[in-house]
């Protein structure tokens, strides 16, 4: 199937970019916004999910040299888990490319729909530090390589997530859960798009733009968050997600319904 663009759709898809690549870069998130806007411009889930890798690598590019070069994030301490996260991003995209395609157009949004209820309901995160409540090599070796499979099978939410296991299992402080979580993210969405550019996914015309919407949203969202720009970011997710969700919803309840119908049968 070929797919053609209009230069208007491809310009909203970049600035959708660089408001997600912000908002990644301060709270995780941003595939929240980038995923649905690229489903609603009837993109098939596979090569949205693939696109999305193509242009969130870039803000994640982004914010994590910020992080790292700001002293929020410890290169020489993540090895271990740069490498599970790595492995566990590889398995969770090879899994996705052979998941029924109508499998997918179900599981995305319930999934994002899941993460915009846990980020209208959940509690403020600590900005200070806490004890670890698992040891090293549990997060290193089981952890890490779940939350990798995650971002690589479908990864909506998956930067907060980092930063939520880090918080609550490491121990760390918010800021430096933070940083961590961005290395993380680039990490997985690295291993995820080696993947996805071997088995010809991406579309290259619109990641490319929606790239240089990221580069710009990352760098400006990584300053945000190292100056303290957490607060005003979950309403944002929630209020954008859930009016692309419905929107989406509407527009592909025959497919969800026939694919609930043959699952119930």
């Amino acid at each position: 199937m070929e797919l053609v663009f209009s230069i208007e759709t491809i310009i909203m898809l970049a600035g959708i970019a660089f408001m997600a690549g912000f908002i990644d870069a301060i709270a995780g998130g941003g595939g929240l916004i980038t995923i649905p806007a690229l489903l609603l411009a009837q993109m098939p889930p596979v090569l949205a999910l693939a696109t999305n890798k193509f242009q969130a690598s870039f803000g994640g590019f982004a914010a994590a040299t910020t992080m790292v070069r700001k002293g929020k994030a410890n290169l020489s301490d993540m090895k271990v888990s740069i490498v599970m996260c790595f492995v566990g991003s590889v398995v969770g995209t090879v899994a996705v490319l052979i998941s029924p395609p109508q499998f997918l157009t179900v599981i995305i949004p319930c999934v994002i729909a899941i993460i915009c209820v846990y980020f209208l309901l959940a509690p403020a995160q600590s900005s200070a530090g806490q004890k670890p409540r698992v040891s090293s090599s549990t997060w290193h070796f089981f952890c890490v390589p779940g939350l990798g499979f995650y971002d690589g099978y479908l990864g909506p939410g998956a930067g907060m997530f980092y930063t939520l296991c880090q918080v609550t299992l490491q121990g760390k402080n918010l800021l430096m859960a933070t940083g961590g979580a961005k290395v993380l993210n680039f990490t997985s969405n690295i291993a995820s798009l080696i993947v996805f550019i071997f088995s010809g996914k991406v579309v290259w015309i619109v990641g490319g733009a929606m790239a240089v919407g990221q580069i710009f949203g990352g760098y400006l969202g990584a300053h945000t968050a190292i100056k303290g720009g957490h607060r005003v970011i979950r309403p944002i997710i929630v209020i954008i997600c859930l009016a692309m969700l419905g929107q989406y919803v509407v527009e592909n309840w025959a497919v969800m319904l026939e694919w609930f119908a043959a699952v119930l049968q």
